[in-house]
């Protein structure tokens, strides 16, 4: 491309009047590895399942600004190529917030997280109603038909026990600092995101990545 097209080019990015993949020999990216995203070394996936792409969301039902990014998380689960799948795991980032990993894992169990999941946002932070310990979190879940007894026995087994410290370390191996942060392909975790939207578009920027990656190693 001569220096006369490239600025006709550049000009017309800049007054939006073409997108930059369409600059024929012109490429902008638009996520930049130390910025917005970290490559995590070595790869460590969530679970391994051939053939798809793992995409995690990291969070906690204590953090505010995972209730506010849930439609946009929601919006990555039904963007996601067939090869890729969403998953969540609970980060635990002081002793207040095990509680509510321990819960995440019991529902799961149990088999009523889909209809508790934004159900348990809403007491935290609409209703602001005092679910803080394992104790109270059992009256919530028994409105879903859990009884108390049954959830406190499955919160506190060794079972949830182990997977939620083998997922801490996994976490931790991760570099998580923030919550919500996702991770994609245990290869790729989100950086410095300026907005939810933001983070909705790296992480469908980053399944491709993976999906190029794998087409390449075949």
């Amino acid at each position: 491309m001569s220096i006369k097209s490239m600025l006709i080019v550049v000009g017309l990015l800049l007054t939006g009047l073409v997108p930059a993949q369409a600059a024929s020999g012109y490429s902008m990216e638009l996520y930049q590895q130390g910025l917005q995203y970290q490559r995590i070394e070595p790869v460590q996936p969530l679970q391994a399942e051939h053939g798809k792409i793992e995409v995690v969301e990291v969070f906690s039902y204590a953090c505010p600004h995972c209730w506010e990014f849930l439609p946009y998380a929601r919006e990555i689960h039904n963007k996601l190529p067939k090869d890729a799948v969403f998953r969540m795991v609970p980060a635990v980032f002081s002793p207040m917030w095990e509680p509510y990993a321990r819960a995440f894992y019991a529902a799961q169990r149990l088999g009523v997280l889909k209809q508790t999941h934004k159900a348990l946002f809403v007491a935290l932070h609409v209703r602001h109603e005092p679910l803080y310990s394992l104790q109270q979190l059992a009256g919530f879940y028994a409105h879903y038909g859990v009884k108390p007894a049954a959830f406190l026995k499955i919160a506190n087994s060794d079972a949830v026990s182990t997977e939620m410290m083998r997922n801490l370390r996994l976490e931790q191996a991760w570099g998580i600092e923030a919550t919500p942060t996702i991770v994609v392909g245990g290869r790729y975790r989100s950086a410095h995101i300026q907005s939810y939207q933001q983070l909705v578009g790296l992480t469908l920027w980053l399944v491709k990545q993976e999906q190029t990656a794998r087409s390449t190693a075949h």
